[in-house]
């Protein structure tokens, strides 16, 4: 690789830690092609990204506030996956593909910003999904108004029952008074 291109993808690794605020970095010894494909089609599908790269580079691009201990894991074979949008939705991808091959090892990463240990993993993969969670948040949100709105609900549905349960008592009523009254005369 000449000077040029290495000059080129760090200026690319820089922006895309300045875009993305949490990567997972991954032990991928041993992945044929075709898992690697699978994977990376994987990623796409969730606009998420994968990059293997050589650690020279990466620690060049690594900006200085990130954390010491971050660095050191760029040991060995490593590749970085980048999550844009949702690092959950990206950590539970991971952990799929790795119960299912065997193959993936999460050395660790940063998470919106925060670095975390590779045994730390499991239980981001366990935290539920951004979209669960805003919707669960906003049933939280809708719940007393919508028990609110019952409650109040409640007195003229009950109202409106009576007042049918009257008309059709009197109109009830009012044919065998009639039906009396004829027969009466």
């Amino acid at each position: 690789m000449k000077r040029e291109e290495k000059e080129n993808l760090v200026k690319e690794l820089k922006e895309a830690f300045d875009k993305n605020d949490s990567f997972y970095l991954i032990d991928f010894l041993g992945m044929s092609v075709a898992h690697a494909v699978e994977l990376r089609r994987r990623f796409r599908d969730n606009a998420c990204s994968f990059r293997v790269i050589k650690n020279r580079l990466v620690l060049r691009a690594l900006k200085e506030d990130f954390p010491e201990d971050l660095k050191s894991y760029f040991q060995g074979p490593t590749a970085i996956a980048f999550a844009p949008q949702d690092p959950i939705k990206l950590a539970q991808i991971i952990q799929d593909f790795s119960s299912k091959y065997s193959l993936l090892k999460v050395k660790g990463g940063l998470l919106e910003g925060q670095f975390f240990p590779e045994e730390r993993f499991v239980e981001i993969t366990s935290i539920q999904s951004r979209e669960d969670l805003m919707a669960k948040i906003g049933y939280l949100m809708a719940f007393p108004l919508i028990k609110l709105s019952t409650t109040w609900q409640a007195p003229l549905s009950s109202l409106s029952r009576l007042l049918s349960q009257l008309r059709t008592k009197n109109r009830v009523g009012g044919k065998n008074a009639q039906s009396t009254n004829k027969r009466s005369e």
